[in-house]
């Protein structure tokens, strides 16, 4: 799935920002600038995927 952020507003003017197929702090890093120009924060929630790890596949080629 590709990582995505879902930003949903209620009727009251509330924001719920989720971010959607991140793993580790992904989320935060991704979600940061949107804290920052909606204002003050009352709650975070760490989801399960929060605490995986990110995988990052590395290729190494040796000179021939």
């Amino acid at each position: 799935m590709k990582p995505t952020i879902e930003i949903i507003v209620s009727t009251n003017g509330e924001f719920t920002i989720e971010g959607v197929g991140f793993k580790g702090a992904g989320c935060e890093k991704a979600t940061k600038f949107l804290e920052e120009a909606l204002g003050v924060v009352n709650s975070k929630v760490k989801k399960p995927e929060f605490h995986q790890q990110a995988v990052v596949h590395k290729k190494q080629q040796l000179g021939t």
